[in-house]
């Protein structure tokens, strides 16, 4: 079964992010082949339900790539909580190779995945525990498709500060569709 991604992907995903995020000919190859891993596991794991490859370039990828551009520059220690198909933790990662990412999920198959999914990335690790169970602390977490008000107490157990993708306001994602990234630090 092959694991190449439409050949599509690289065109779109450069077209998708360019107006914020350059990135160069091997971190195209990195985000390419998870994407490729991605739609062979989906069939078994149900990682996703977005299966379009221009709806995943948007959606899963430009959204973790404009995620990683809001956080401040330089080595970052990064938790990806409840990280599922590697959105936004990998994305991350691959565009910000300076910065220490941890892929945290509970259900151990998703995890097996993100292991395979994150090979030949230097920076990242899995911890197949649930988050509440984390002991190390990180510079900021990072989720997608959760609620703050179930992530906050967690989140910012485990960093200072929290960057989330959401429906509910925030930096608005550059394409619209209704998509922000929302900061926010303890006391707010």
């Amino acid at each position: 079964m092959s694991t190449s991604a439409p050949p599509e992907f690289r065109s779109l995903l450069v077209e998708s992010v360019s107006s914020f995020c350059r990135l160069s000919p091997a971190q195209l190859d990195q985000l390419e082949r998870h994407y490729g891993l991605l739609r062979v596991w989906n069939r078994k794991l149900n990682l996703t339900r977005i299966v379009d490859v221009r709806e995943a370039v948007e959606l899963h990828y430009g959204e973790s790539l404009f995620l990683a551009t809001c956080l401040p520059p330089g080595p970052l220690s990064v938790a990806d909580l409840g990280s599922g198909a590697g959105f936004p933790g990998i994305p991350l990662a691959v565009a910000r190779p300076e910065c220490m990412v941890r892929l945290i999920e509970a259900r151990r198959r998703k995890a097996v995945f993100l292991q395979e999914a994150s090979r030949g990335l230097a920076n990242v690790r899995v911890l197949a525990e649930r988050a509440e169970a984390v002991e190390e602390t990180f510079d900021w977490v990072v989720s997608r498709a959760v609620k703050w008000e179930d992530l906050r107490q967690t989140a910012m157990r485990l960093a200072p500060a929290a960057a989330f993708l959401t429906a509910e306001g925030g930096i608005p994602c550059p394409w619209g569709a209704r998509r922000f990234v929302r900061i926010v630090s303890r006391g707010t």
